[in-house]
This record gives structure tokens, sequence and C-alpha cells, in this order.
């Protein structure tokens, strides 16, 4: 029986080896390992591929959201106990960063379509405590719209972007397109090896177009320290090495082809599949697609029967972070649209390694589906 796996990191990265074992070559051979010209250069070309002002790189997509948080409670711009608007249909990192910094998590309700924070809910959740809106581009699908920007700045609101799934992104803004990332106050990128743009271990990035707010941040991730042994802030160690940024020079270089393969895949599954049971996401324009998600009311019975045809499939998520044990005690209201989000999402196969005809087969087998 043919496979059709639902990830093959192997098979995503091979297309690329001969110039990964090169770049790491040059890394090893330069014998700088940390804070030399790899991270530079790609902070210098993330910048400029997203179009803002400030790239500073990190560990990981956790830490670049913690030391947003982090650097604007530091500049006095938030206090503990402020609150951050967050959607519930995400992934708890989103969450965890906020917390970290000992500001308050208000769970908002996802929309049913877009699967993104509900920006037409936006105001009921702000009080008088509100200080930002996390929006999370999930699954690549861009959270965006001129209500939440006349919102926030009537409020006095910064926005934060999740962007961890969603390099290379885009939303039409008056006929100009502009990529998530660029969009809000401050971004957080994830190069978790699964993401679109994905290192060869953890990785991550801080965007912005502030730059005290980026100054803040590279302080903080780099012990709080402006100069060697000197400490104005108590930081942490959050940098990015210097392999994981040649690697990621590398797969830039090829992001766009690769979001174009995304996109291509995913248009097979929204021009084939038509089975009434599946429910499709909907495709916005500037979407790459990290992940193809749909929703079915029977959902263990429905990944077993693309298990036994050979498809694999995984969920994002199947708890939402509200209902997680280590937010117990944390107050929400009801949230019954993430709630049945995350009792009936399935992610399908969509990474670009895959045969585009493949795609075919699998909505075929999806609309064989009783």
């Amino acid at each position: 029986m043919k496979q059709y796996p639902f990830i093959s990191l192997k098979e995503v990265n091979e297309r690329y080896e001969s110039e990964l074992v090169a770049a790491a070559e040059r890394v090893i051979r330069s014998g700088r390992y940390l804070h030399g010209e790899e991270v530079v250069g790609f902070e210098s070309e993330l910048a400029a591929y997203c179009g803002v002002g400030n790239v500073v790189s990190c560990s990981n997509g956790l830490d670049a959201l913690r030391l947003i948080f982090k650097s604007y409670v530091s500049l006095g711009i938030m206090r503990a106990g402020d609150e951050v608007i967050v959607p519930a249909n995400t992934f708890i990192a989103s969450v965890l960063a906020i917390s970290d910094a000992g500001l308050v998590p208000v769970i908002a309700e996802p929309s049913p379509t877009t699967h993104n924070l509900d920006l037409d809910l936006l105001e009921r959740y702000i009080t008088p405590r509100t200080r930002a809106v996390l929006v999370v581009h999930l699954y690549g699908s861009p959270c965006w719209s001129e209500h939440l920007v006349e919102t926030a700045h009537r409020c006095g609101l910064k926005i934060v972007e999740d962007n961890a799934q969603a390099i290379g992104a885009y939303v039409d803004c008056g006929g100009v397109r502009r990529m998530t990332g660029a969009l809000g106050d401050a971004a957080a990128f994830s190069f978790y090896p699964t993401k679109n743009l994905g290192a060869l271990g953890d990785a991550g990035a801080v965007a912005t177009g502030d730059n005290v707010l980026a100054e803040r941040v590279r302080t903080l991730a780099n012990y709080g320290s402006d100069v060697r042994y000197h400490n104005p802030y108590c930081g942490y160690n959050c940098r990015m090495d210097e392999l994981q940024a040649a690697m990621l020079r590398v797969k830039l270089r090829h992001l766009d082809e690769i979001t174009d393969a995304r996109r291509r895949r995913a248009k097979v599954y929204e021009r084939v599949i038509n089975n009434s049971l599946v429910r499709k996401p909907l495709a916005l324009a500037g979407a790459v697609w990290h992940q193809y998600v749909v929703a079915v009311d029977n959902r263990q019975t429905f990944r077993d029967y693309l298990s036994q045809r050979g498809v694999g499939t995984d969920i994002h998520y199947p708890v939402p972070p509200h209902l997680q044990p280590c937010y117990a005690g944390l107050k929400h209201s009801q949230l019954p649209v993430a709630e049945k989000l995350a009792n009936s999402v399935v992610s399908l196969p969509i990474t670009e390694s895959t045969p585009l005809g493949d795609f075919e087969e699998i909505a075929e087998i999806i609309n064989s589906y009783k």
C-alpha cells in the first residue's frame, strides 16, 4: 500500500543538502560559533525579506515571544498584572510567554471560519488593564484587519504578532502587500525544523520597527549585557548560534519557492475535496499553509480511516491552553468555539517535499470517507 507520510524532514531538507553541507563547513572552518557573521547576515536578510527595520535572532520561538514581553516590562511599557489578549486556539507557547513576563493572559475565542482570533469580538475582552493584543497567524493564515488596527490605536494597545507559523504570509493593506511579522509593533518567529523556514534544530527571532525595543531584546537575550561584562539588566541566554543561522540563510533563499509549492498543494485540496463531512479551511490569498487543517465531527474515525489507507495526519491542537493543567487557575469566559475546534481539527499532509500528484490521491481518499 502506498504511504503518504504527514511529514519527512529528511525529504524536506535533502534538496538543499549540498548547500547546507557547504554552509556547515563554512561555519566549522571559521572558528566562530557564536556572535559571528552568519547571525549578522541572517538578521539582515530576514529584515529585508519581511520589510522590517530590526531583526534580533534568538534561541527559539517561545523565547522570541518571552523576550518581547519581558522587554516591554523592562522598558516600563507594561507592568506585572497588566493584561494581554490571546486566542484560545493556539499552541501553549503563545500563552506561556505572557504569564512568564508577569502579565495576565486573557483567553479569547477564535473565529469558527478562520480559526484565528475573532477580531469582531475583540472589544469585549478589553479592560482598563489591557496593554496588548497577541495575534497568532495560525497555520500560516494571516490574522489582521483594519478594525484590529483602529481598536489598538484607540485603546493604546500594542499589537504583537506570533508569526511562528506564517513566515512569508501577507495581507493587502490599501493595495500594498505587507508581510506578517512586519504588521504590528513586534513579532516573534520560530524556525523549529517543521516550520516552512526550518532550522536543523531550535531557533527563533524577534522583528520590530521599534529601535529601542530591538536593543532591549538584544540585551536581554545576551544575559542582560549591553557591552561585555556589563549587565544593566537581569537577562537570559537566548542566542542563536552560527550553525543554525547558516542553515537558515540557505533556506531563506528558497522560501518563496517553498511557499509557492505549499500554495499549489493547498489549491489541490481546495479544488478536489468535496466531502460534506469534511470542512475545509478558509483559503486566504496571503496564507502560506504551514498546516492544512480540516474539521471533522468524528475525528478519530476519520483519522483511523486515513491511516488504514496510508495517509498520515496530526492534530493541532487537541487541548487548548485554558484546559491545560498548568493554567487550571486561569480565569476565562466560556470558550465553546475553541473547544469545538480542539475536538474536531485534523491536519493533513502539506509539505512541499511530497509530490504534487499525491495530493489529488489523498483528496480522493478523503472524498470516499463516509
